[in-house]
């Protein structure tokens, strides 16, 4: 675990506070209304999702493969009746047909292979499962995508991997996953390139 590991997940609550206020909570909590049955987050973080969980679903498991990460989110959970792994998201320990369920909110901006992330979350979920999202993407606009491009090296030192420039539907559909009902809208008080917004589910035929 690095220095800047460190740092960064002892800031990045804070450093999400004005987007999170500007309408990125209100996103999630509509969005985790809709989890059911045996639920799995992916890139768990800090916890930002935790209390936004509906009373109604079977069990949550958590996975997080940062160390610095994974301590904030183990302190946050309290006595809840939750399940905590570090694991990437492109190496889930889990059988196959596992989840109802999974989640991911941020997450797929940063795993190191997201076309391997994305096939084994389609491999953990048993049909007729649901991928809840919430991810900033590509932007539609070819003006805004090649100042992504440009951009993308910056932002991923910045931003502790992240990359704003990812066609993440496209990866989900090349997965195997029939796209739903999406939601295209703007992450809010962040920088231009990183705002375009998807938010809605994916399923598992």
């Amino acid at each position: 675990m690095s220095i800047g590991d460190r740092i960064f997940a002892m800031c990045y609550d804070r450093f999400m506070a004005r987007t999170e206020k500007a309408g990125l909570r209100e996103r999630r909590t509509a969005l985790l209304g809709k989890a059911r049955g045996d639920v799995l987050e992916i890139g768990a973080g800090t916890g930002a999702n935790l209390a936004l969980y509906p009373a109604t679903i079977t069990s949550l498991t958590l996975t997080e493969p940062d160390v610095a990460m994974m301590r904030k989110l183990e302190k946050r959970l309290g006595d809840r009746d939750v399940t905590a792994l570090r694991a990437p998201a492109e190496d889930l320990p889990f059988d196959d047909d596992t989840f109802d369920t999974v989640v991911s909110t941020l997450t797929l901006c940063t795993v190191e292979d997201q076309p391997r992330a994305l096939r084994e979350i389609h491999r953990v979920l048993r049909a007729p499962g649901q991928l809840l999202f919430i991810e900033h993407v590509r932007a539609e606009d070819a003006k805004l995508a090649r100042k992504q491009d440009r951009m993308n090296g910056i932002n991923r030192i910045v931003a502790h991997g992240c990359n704003c420039n990812r066609p993440t539907l496209d990866g989900a559909r090349s997965a195997g996953f029939i796209i739903g009902h999406v939601e295209h809208g703007s992450l809010e008080k962040a920088p231009s390139f990183v705002r375009p917004l998807v938010v809605g589910f994916a399923e598992v035929a």
